[in-house]
């Protein structure tokens, strides 16, 4: 299955926020489903510098204080869950899109498990492990 790598706190947020569109440079005619790749790249500070961001344009469904960092820190460099790609615009009213072109985004599930693997630029191709996915705990309301 293909991968697309995203930074945090992006990443988070397409899995446990709602994160409905992920911006690009670049436009995709890609479908389905594909793996959320944790970017290895971390900056504490930038990453808290979106999170903030993210509230003030009105992005957010949680309270700040429910953003774990050092789970967040632990999984970049990994595979952490899947989401299907339904469309690639040029504009849209989500709070989320801010790109030249947005992959309108469905269905996120977390892997149970974080699997390290190396990141590239663009779609990659993971092999398929057979990983178990579950909905995000934020996403269906059920407490962590």
């Amino acid at each position: 299955m293909k991968a697309l790598s995203v930074r945090a706190p992006w990443w988070w947020f397409i899995l446990n926020n709602g994160k409905d569109i992920e911006n690009r440079d670049w436009g995709t005619t890609r479908r389905g489903r594909v793996y959320v790749h944790a970017s290895k790249w971390w900056s504490g500070k930038a990453v808290q510098d979106a999170i903030y961001e993210a509230h003030d344009m009105g992005a957010l469904r949680h309270t700040l204080d429910r953003f774990n960092m050092p789970e967040m820190q632990d999984s970049c460099g990994c595979i952490v869950g899947t989401v299907e790609i339904v469309d690639c615009v040029r504009r849209s009213t989500s709070p989320w899109f801010q790109g030249e072109y947005g992959f309108v985004l469905r269905d996120p599930l977390f892997l149970n498990k974080p699997i390290p693997f190396k990141g590239m630029l663009g779609f990659f191709e993971v092999p398929d492990g057979g990983e178990t996915e579950h909905p995000s705990p934020f996403l269906t309301g059920v407490e962590a």
